[in-house]
């Protein structure tokens, strides 16, 4: 009897010396694929540092640009919605405020170019705990997720921040007090701003999610549609910082296109799951 035990402890011994490798293996993964996104991070914000005249007056300060794209576009849609000047201006008020400029907007540049590479190597480490239909399902994660992302980023860049700027620029309480912004005020607004919608038009990937593990259902969504229109109107109004109802549904409407992709995503794996359900039921 004692021999058994003992032959049993050794067994336990062995698996539970087994699990802390396969712990220690799988943290040791996770460690290369986070120096290999964090080394995309730096050679993406090295390119930018050193390409910064055009990092700075055309993208950084583009939206401050009465000539910029979303304006020229505004402007042939009628005077009433013409930008022609921007009444603010922007100043620096500490020593080292122009360098970490470049380096913090370097450092920002850097990590929105590497996202799609950051999402292939947060995939690589996943992949191998899925089940091979799982991997099929969510074989275009990266693709989606990129994209999505980069389609944000775009919208909040040339819709969102430009509308924001022009709008908080122009507004005052008396003509005695003058817009004068701060760079680094600037840079994080517009940064804030971009990231935000970025992240917000991950929501489809986000319901894939939940509703791969089954927290979301497509019936679910339908049936919360009209609750879910006034949480998404008063999201684009807080996004949306002019008062006039037209920029608010500008905002608002990719949002009702993200939730109602997501109602066709989740609608999907609701579906794929019922079949599944169904095999394992006849089988």
């Amino acid at each position: 009897m004692s021999d058994n035990k003992i032959i049993k402890a050794i067994q336990d011994k062995g698996k539970t010396i087994e699990a802390e490798m396969s712990f220690f293996e799988h943290l040791e993964a996770l460690r290369w694929h986070l120096i290999r996104a964090a080394i995309s991070v730096v050679v993406f914000s090295l390119v930018a540092f050193f390409n910064y005249d055009f990092i700075l007056n055309k993208i950084i300060m583009g939206p401050f640009n009465p000539d910029f794209w979303t304006y020229r576009m505004l402007c042939k849609l009628g005077d009433g919605f013409c930008v022609s000047k921007i009444n603010a201006t922007i100043i620096n008020t500490e020593v080292a405020g122009q360098f970490m400029l470049q380096i913090n907007s370097s450092l920002l540049i850097g990590i929105i170019l590497s996202v799609p590479y950051i999402l292939w190597e947060l995939w690589r480490f996943i992949k191998p705990a899925l089940l091979t239909k799982e991997k099929k399902a969510a074989s275009g994660f990266v693709f989606y997720a990129s994209l999505l992302f980069v389609l944000g980023i775009l919208f909040g860049y040339y819709i969102i921040a430009p509308e924001s700027i022009s709008f908080l620029a122009s507004y005052t309480v008396s003509d005695t007090i003058k817009n004068t912004f701060t760079i680094g005020s600037y840079l994080s607004m517009v940064a804030t701003i971009t990231l935000i919608i970025g992240i917000v038009f991950e929501l489809p990937v986000l319901i894939y999610i939940l509703a791969s593990i089954g927290i979301l259902t497509g019936t679910f969504m339908k049936r919360t549609r009209r609750y879910s229109v006034v949480i998404l109107l008063i999201v684009g109004a807080i996004i949306s910082p002019s008062p006039d109802f037209l920029t608010t549904m500008i905002s608002t409407i990719p949002l009702f296109a993200l939730y109602e992709v997501g109602i066709v995503v989740a609608s999907m794996v609701e579906k794929r799951r019922a079949a599944r359900h169904d095999e394992i039921m006849n089988d």
